[in-house]
């Protein structure tokens, strides 16, 4: 192989190698393969949301392989206290969060398609709460999707066992990489979300 041709072919093997990133990086994976101990009321699947409509043809969570794999680190981490992670919602299309903003154009609550979009576009966010390993209800302030002051994660003016309640969520999620935001105790970025890009992939209900 003459020297003109390695260089060709090392630039290939690059190029190669760069898109399966690419491509690695641009998938989705189903946290529910991944990790049966979770729970899941994946709400955008039904008309049990704000919007009142179904916003999902089915209900699945899917997540970047980075994700996936810290959320399943998080609910081993809750498992051994007894608890489990109760999913609502993970990726969501571009789609679906412009029906959300058509419903509340309020960035407070529901961030603006038009503009950076949700981490949740990119799949890199989840809407969770705990339930305890036999499947109790773990009282967090507000439901889920509320948009009020009870819902807000600055708010201190609970009981002591729902404040107790939300530092093991808070604490938990934040050792795994998660991040908050200050008007939604249910809602975790991904922290190192910035190389992901929103998307706008429907859900594949046939498997």
């Amino acid at each position: 192989m003459g020297y003109k041709s390695k260089i060709i072919y090392g630039l290939l093997l690059f190029l190669f190698s760069f898109q399966n990133q690419i491509n690695s990086q641009n998938s989705l994976v189903e946290i529910s393969k991944k990790d049966t101990i979770f729970s899941f009321e994946i709400r955008y699947a039904t008309s049990n949301n704000f919007t009142g409509i179904q916003l999902y043809n089915c209900a699945k969570c899917l997540l970047r392989p980075r994700v996936a794999k810290a959320l399943t680190e998080a609910n081993n981490y809750f498992n051994k206290k007894g608890y489990r992670i109760k999913i609502y919602d993970c990726y969501r299309p571009l789609d679906v969060q412009k029906k959300m903003w058509a419903k509340v154009p309020r960035a407070t609550y529901v961030a603006n398609p038009y503009t950076k979009g949700s981490i949740h576009n990119k799949g890199a966010a989840v809407d969770i709460t705990l339930e305890t390993l036999e499947g109790c209800y773990v009282e967090m302030g507000s439901d889920y999707d509320y948009f009020g002051k009870e819902a807000h994660i600055d708010n201190y003016n609970f009981s002591e066992e729902i404040l107790a309640n939300r530092k093991l969520l808070f604490e938990g999620m934040r050792k795994f990489g998660f991040h908050t935001i200050r008007t939604e105790w249910w809602h975790f970025s991904f922290q190192k979300n910035e190389n992901y890009s929103n998307l706008n992939t429907p859900f594949s209900c046939d498997d």
